[in-house]
């Protein structure tokens, strides 16, 4: 081939060979891009699989534990407005705010579960009283109730800055009208904890235990 023949052939050829070059950075480009894409993805998959299973075991603890709770002491745990309502069977003797000495293994219980599985939630002790005695009195008696459970809750580790105190007083009875002696009276003199929705474990799992 003469050299101006050649020089010529190579001039028409290397619009196509710098295109064949272009397109075959392009394809690596392309595949190191999927590659990083698929190693990002596979990672995800794996960090939401490892995530699920740790919440998966974390849910099984709860409800075991809240199973136990419930056949151990007889708690009620159902799902309020803001949060859980734990219905434990702690109660006073008549006109006394003092927690009786049968009722700290169900409050030491419950404060092991708020710590472990509710931590920074506001936890609110709600007191209530029989309707013996006059409306104020008794509004005064629950809140007293709930402050001792609340002084006790603290001695367990629960931190008394998430601790609130309310006093119903009589209202909300559980066995309307019983006082004092009658039968059924000690259930209307209780307290009863609501954990604010705040931090909380799943919800679902409190609606495993009604």
């Amino acid at each position: 081939m003469r050299a101006p023949l050649r020089a010529s052939v190579l001039l028409a050829l290397a619009p196509v060979l710098g295109a064949c070059a272009t397109k075959g950075y392009v394809r690596k480009s392309v595949a190191a891009q999927a590659a990083i894409t698929d190693s990002a993805f596979v990672a995800e998959r794996a960090a939401r699989a490892a995530g699920d299973s740790a919440n998966a075991a974390a849910i099984a603890a709860l409800r075991n534990d809240l199973e136990t709770m419930r056949k151990d002491f007889g708690a009620k745990i159902a799902m309020v407005e803001d949060g859980l309502k734990f219905v434990m069977p702690v109660t006073f003797a008549f006109d006394d705010a003092n927690v009786q000495e049968q009722n700290k293994a169900a409050l030491t219980r419950f404060a092991t579960v708020a710590q472990k599985y509710y931590p920074g939630s506001t936890i609110t002790v709600e007191g209530f009283a029989d309707p013996a005695g006059s409306a104020n009195y008794n509004a005064s008696l629950s809140r007293r109730r709930a402050e001792n459970v609340r002084s006790f809750l603290t001695t367990q580790g629960l931190d008394g800055s998430t601790l609130k105190v309310v006093g119903y007083g009589e209202s909300r009875q559980v066995v309307q009208g019983a006082k004092k002696d009658d039968t059924g009276a000690e259930q209307n003199r209780r307290v009863v904890f609501v954990i604010e929705s705040a931090g909380m474990a799943p919800t679902g799992v409190a609606l495993a235990t009604p």
